[in-house]
């Protein structure tokens, strides 16, 4: 007796199912890696940023869970960007300092991104470069991977130097420039200068706002 052939609709319905099971399987697959590979990627981020944070403020200085005790403020005014990222450090629950970023200059070849942070006395606690175009050799030098220039300012304030003497040496202030590149410094010690006068208008109110993400209106 001779078995009847698969109808050609109930071949291409057991074809479709075969292709349709293995575009799930697929799709799951691809789903899981990216899962995977997108929470290392934000872990290797959160690592990055906390090792920046750190090279400001050491981590013994501080007990809080740094990149959770956070504000968004806007204060383009005075620290160059709309939005400015501000993480609390805290002791025990008392304030020991806040970290900016970024804060922006104008240099000469464009924006230059800072990091700066500020301790609950109105020091200084350090101050980086997160990123800027300026010319190599002359205006880069505020990298510290260039020069020591930028770690200067460990320990400053609006006191130590007098607020009037916030300026590089060729105008009249305590801050050295680079030969030939004026404007670069000119511009970090200007920026610096800035976010100090934020603090200490704005900053120690911020201690005060509860440990969440809000976004609040600092000029």
């Amino acid at each position: 007796m001779n078995e009847r052939a698969p109808s050609p609709w109930r071949t291409a319905l057991t074809a479709a199912a075969v292709l349709g099971f293995f575009a799930v399987l697929g799709s799951a697959l691809v789903g899981v890696a990216y899962q995977g590979t997108a929470e290392r990627i934000a872990q290797s981020e959160r690592e990055a940023l906390l090792r920046q944070l750190n090279a400001i403020l050491a981590r013994h200085e501080y007990d809080n869970d740094l990149l959770n005790d956070y504000l968004d403020v806007s204060a383009p005014k005075r620290l160059g960007a709309e939005t400015t990222r501000v993480y609390r450090a805290r002791r025990q629950g008392k304030p020991v300092a806040l970290i900016l970023s970024p804060v922006v200059a104008q240099g000469y070849s464009g924006a230059i991104d800072l990091i700066v942070g500020i301790r609950v006395d109105g020091t200084l606690a350090g101050v980086r470069v997160l990123s800027h175009k300026e010319t190599p050799g002359l205006g880069d030098r505020i990298d510290e991977r260039k020069s020591p220039w930028i770690l200067g300012f460990s320990g400053k304030s609006l006191d130590e130097p007098p607020l009037s003497r916030w300026r590089v040496k060729r105008d009249g202030g305590d801050f050295d420039q680079f030969t030939g590149a004026t404007i670069t410094p000119r511009a970090v010690v200007a920026a610096v200068k800035e976010a100090l006068l934020w603090y200490r208008a704005q900053g120690p109110k911020l201690f005060e706002v509860p440990p969440q993400v809000e976004k609040t209106r600092h000029e």
